[in-house]
This record gives structure tokens, sequence and C-alpha cells, in this order.
């Protein structure tokens, strides 16, 4: 008798959760809601089949459709996502359809960000003291700053968007009135106290509550620097070996942190804060997902091993497998950027895998997009590149040169330009081609 293939109901295009489910030959169907669709770029394997909602995030969506679709009495497996907002949704799902989960309950603690700072407070680990702001439309309770210097955020949010820096209570009333205005559709905020130090970064495995893998990274810069400078996002892993004493302060931690959020398997993000003065750690946050930007392959570069497997295996309740191949180079990545204006030309990743030390370039946004002036989150690039190097300074040195050489041949048409202004820049752009007026001879 055949063996019958697992079935994992996929909610999002997690491109290397899909990977692992070809290459373990699951029964995957992948449900993707409307803006997914439309942005197109993570390509959906064939052999998996896709359901299209409106909503990825909504319950009743994703369970409508698999009635619509024939889906319903399905024997499901497992319920995946590496979609940060889908979190609690798959958690529900995978209770409804009596797959393996973590419960909405932890789930819960990974979303909001003042559950997860009062449980690890709780816990007697070292993270900002809080206030909630319920409606971030009205403030005009707050007279005063509960804090010297504050960081506002949205309870529930991601890729520090909406983030701002605090040091007087008139920049939160102007926040609001901003906000407000713009009628963001998020309401309830974080008012946050300001966590000094460098910006580190524990991804990792864990299965039975035991932490099978962690590997320890730092941002160039932290999040809301990166934000508030308009600075492009770069991150570096740090090695076990030449930087075990970051290791040795990080994985305690984060250990007791995950324990205190009550996960006990799946992959997990946790961003913490290192105070130089003082040599302490500051919990700052954590998902229980892939980290963004180009986690996974900077991990699976440096330390062979492959994230999205993990995720896949572990929502399967089965243990990973992780066979660590530790590489002696320094490796890490960072966003490529580029002029406002819309996007007409820029590398291809091919030409920036002929750079030195460029191992992995992926661009990710089409011509004709719009490209901002100035950054709304960390997520805001127009491609990525992963770098490895002898030593860090080296890797720091290349990833600058990198960048300097993709943005120089970035081509974007000017917003707000006169005509007069547009065609002076297409001679300059395209002196190739003659556009000038003409007169009969």
């Amino acid at each position: 008798m055949t063996e019958r293939r697992p079935a994992v109901l996929v909610i999002g295009t997690d491109r290397y959760a899909l990977e692992a489910c070809v290459r373990r030959d699951l029964d995957a169907v992948v449900v993707v809601g409307a803006a997914h669709w439309d942005n197109g770029l993570i390509e959906i394997p064939e052999s998996l089949r896709v359901v299209r909602v409106d909503n990825q995030l909504d319950p009743e969506h994703i369970v409508t459709a698999l009635h619509r679709h024939g889906l319903a009495d399905v024997g499901w497996d497992a319920v995946h996502t590496g979609d940060e907002n889908a979190l609690v949704a798959a958690a529900l799902l995978a209770k409804h359809l009596g797959c393996p989960t973590i419960g909405a309950s932890t789930a819960a603690h990974f979303r909001d960000k003042s559950v997860q700072k009062r449980a690890i407070a709780a816990a007697g680990l070292r993270t900002a003291r809080t206030t909630l702001v319920e409606d971030v439309y009205d403030v005009s309770a707050i007279t005063e700053l509960p804090y010297p210097r504050a960081v506002l955020k949205p309870v529930a949010g991601a890729a520090t968007e909406r983030t701002v820096a605090l040091s007087d209570v008139a920049r939160l009333h102007a926040v609001s009135r901003q906000y407000a205005a713009a009628r963001i559709p998020e309401r309830t905020f974080l008012l946050e106290e300001f966590s000094p130090g460098d910006e580190w970064v524990v991804d990792g495995v864990l299965f039975e509550g035991e932490v099978l893998f962690c590997a320890v990274s730092r941002y160039g810069v932290p999040c809301l620097t990166t934000i508030t400078e308009n600075l492009p996002l770069s991150q570096r892993r740090f090695d076990p070996d030449r930087d075990a004493w970051a290791y040795d302060a990080a994985v305690p931690f984060a250990t007791a942190a995950l324990e205190a959020l009550g996960l006990r398997r799946g992959v997990f993000h946790m961003e913490l804060f290192h105070d130089k003065e003082s040599g302490d750690l500051i919990f700052g946050e954590c998902a229980a997902r892939r980290g963004g930007a180009l986690t996974h392959e900077e991990i699976q570069a440096k330390f062979g091993v492959h994230l999205g497997d993990c995720a896949v295996m572990c929502s399967l309740d089965r243990r990973p497998e992780i066979d660590v191949k530790l590489r002696p180079e320094v490796v890490g990545g960072g966003y490529l950027t580029g002029p406002p204006g819309v996007l007409v030309r820029c590398p291809i990743a091919a030409e920036l895998r002929e750079l030195p030390g460029v191992e992995f370039a992926r661009i990710e946004q089409p011509y004709g997009i719009r490209v901002a002036d100035g950054l709304a989150g960390t997520d805001q690039r127009l491609g990525q590149v992963l770098v490895s190097a002898a030593s860090a300074e080296e890797l720091d040195a290349r990833l600058a040169t990198v960048r300097a050489w993709f943005t120089e041949r970035v081509v974007t048409v000017p917003d707000g330009a006169t005509t007069r202004e547009l065609r002076a820049w297409q001679r300059v752009t395209s002196p190739q081609d003659d556009l000038r007026d003409t007169l009969w001879r």
C-alpha cells in the first residue's frame, strides 16, 4: 500500500517553505491573498495547488475557500505560515483542522508587543517599559512622556513601519494628528522606553522546548536609525568561534525569552539590544517565524541550515534534521536602493553576482515601480545582496562598493520634473536616442 503524502496547508508565499514542500513531496495547498497574488514576485511551484482568497489573514476567507474548492474534509497534517500577520489565523485554523499548533494564545504573544513585553518583564528579563495607547488618533490624555526618550510603534506592527522616536510630548501629539489625518488603519499603538545599544538578532529553531540551532547577528545600525536616517538595512552574521562572546550572551537570553513566551517548537526571529556600556542585553521583540530580508540565505550560506525545511517540519510536529556545516568566511547581507522616481532600469542579479564577494542577489521590484523618496519601513528596497569576506571590515567595504556600483546604474524618471527637465534628463540618460525638435530640410 502506498503511504499517504502528508497534507500541508500553507498560508502565503513563503518561498523556502514551498521549496521544502516540493523537495519532501508533500501534498501542499497554498492559500494566496489578493495583495500577495498581485505582487507576483514569488513563483509558486507548479506541483503545488493554489487557492486564492481576498485576504489570507482572515480565517473566514480561508475556511470558506476550502469549502468552495472541496478541501474542507481533507485530513490535514499541518498548517504553516511564514506571514507575520497570519500567525494567529494559522494557529486558529490548525486547531479547527485538527493539526499540531502552537495555539492562538502563544501566537498572540508573538504578535502583540504589549503582551510580549509584559511576559518578558514578568520572567525577570530586561526589556523596555511600555505604555499602551488605545487610539493613536487621540493622545490628548498624555500630557508628558512617561520616559525621557520614547518610541511609538503599532502594537502588532512589522518592518519598523509607522515607528518614530520621541523626545517630547509635542512630537507625540504631532504624529497623532498626522496619523489621524492620513486615516491609517492601525489605531492601537505602544509607547515604549527607548532601548540603547547595537541591535542584535537571534534566528533559530526550537523543538519540544529545546533550541536545536541558533545564529546570532547584528544590524549595521538599529532598525529605527535605518528609518530615521534613510539608510539601507545591513546585517552581519556573528561567527560561533570568532564571536563566541556574542553567542555566550545571546543564546541563554534568547532561550529564557522563548520559554517566557511559551513557544516550544518552530522557527523564531528575535531582536535584542546590546548595551555596550553595561554589556547587558535588552529584549526588543520576537517573531514565531523565519526572519525577513536575507535571513534564510545568510544562514544557509554560513551554516548550511535550511530554515524553510525546519519550519515545515516543525509545523508537521516532526523534529527537524539539522546538520550544521560552518563556513569560516564572514557572511552578511544588505538592501539595494536607488534615487526616487519611476524605475526604468537597474542591474540584474546575474550582473551583481559577478562582483567580488557577492554570492547571491535578488532584484525585487519591476521596471515601472515608483521608488519613494525616504523610507517608510525596513522592507523598502529594490533588491538585496549576500556578501562574504575574510573579515568584518572587508565585508563592510565590499557591501559599500556593491551598493555604490548598483546605485550608479539605477535609472529612474525623476518625480515632479517639467517637460524641459525631462528632456534634459533624457539626453543625459539615453544620449544615443535623439529626440530633439526637427525642421524640414
